[in-house]
């Protein structure tokens, strides 16, 4: 198929990469950053504008920072929308709004066009190894149009449900992550300032109940002050505002994820959006005068 792809930075281009290698005819645009060199040499054509890309695709993705970018490439000047012809499909795999993403849809759904949401998990490891999990919301047979091209890009692939689904099972994700990581941040900080060594604590709880892939990555993040991104502080804080957003206007409360919230803030105060997320262990260890690195990292 011949596929447009917007938003090739850190794990978009390496997603773009395995749709090409796939055999796909890959289709770009220069925005904020030259389209990527290896895909351009490897065929990816450059299109002029976004409504050049759309035109000439059967399916358009876009992997894009947050939901105004979004908006803008769908329905900015020389948007995606512009250029559609019915029966294409819009895979959104950004993280956004799940609200904003139900609008977006019905304005592509009323061009004649299917609109998928498909927002993904993994990171930049999980991109440049095809190993994310990607979280769809789409009617059934669109989802298993693109499904093929999911599978070039991730292992765990669920459609979740119709439209927005996606969206909320990546905010659900998110808000189970951050817990976690402050979690095992506060049992660390916990350790260290009861005088034990919090690298052969967390060793032993690796071997019990409490083990979990953040204690596992990011506990060692933590202990060996290893914050370079990763997942960036500020994009998690995003994702978290859209949590709490959403959660406002159903009228639910949504306490814990308030509170990573602000320890994420804090971390912004001191400088921190573009540390990793584990990070957060830095808001925690002011509030106890206490770094948990262990004498043996």
């Amino acid at each position: 198929m011949k596929v447009g792809f917007v938003g090739t930075g850190i794990m978009g281009r390496p997603m773009a990469g395995h749709l090409q290698a796939g055999g796909h005819e890959l289709l770009l645009v220069t925005h904020r950053s030259p389209a990527p060199e290896e895909l351009v040499s490897a065929g990816a054509t450059v299109c002029g504008s976004r409504t050049d890309l759309a035109a000439g695709s059967d399916i358009v993705i876009l992997m894009l920072p947050d939901t105004p970018d979004v908006e803008s490439a769908l329905f900015g000047p020389d948007g995606v929308a512009a250029g559609l012809k019915p029966g294409t499909t819009v895979v959104d795999m950004s993280s956004i709004d799940p609200i904003e993403t139900r609008a977006f849809a019905g304005k592509v759904q009323a061009l004649g066009c299917d609109y998928v949401d498909a927002p993904v998990s993994g990171g930049e490891v999980g991109a440049k190894a095809a190993s994310l999990t990607i979280m769809c919301g789409a009617s059934e047979a669109a989802f298993e149009r693109v499904r093929p091209l999911f599978e070039l890009m991730g292992k765990n692939i669920t459609r979740v449900g119709e439209v927005g689904a996606g969206q909320v099972a990546k905010v659900a994700n998110q808000i189970i992550v951050a817990l976690n990581i402050e979690a095992v941040a506060e049992a660390l900080v916990f350790a260290a300032k009861a005088g034990a060594d919090p690298a052969k604590v967390r060793e032993a709880l690796m071997g019990g109940f409490a083990a979990s892939r953040v204690l596992e990555v990011h506990g060692e993040r933590m202990i060996r002050r290893t914050f370079n991104p990763g997942f960036r502080i500020g994009l998690h804080q995003k994702d978290l505002g859209l949590a709490l957003g959403s959660a406002k206007a159903l009228g639910l409360a949504l306490p814990n994820t308030a509170m990573a919230q602000q320890l994420f803030s804090a971390c912004v105060a001191r400088g921190g959006q573009d540390w990793d997320h584990s990070a957060m262990v830095r808001a925690l260890e002011a509030l106890a005068d206490t770094e948990i690195a262990s004498p043996a990292a």
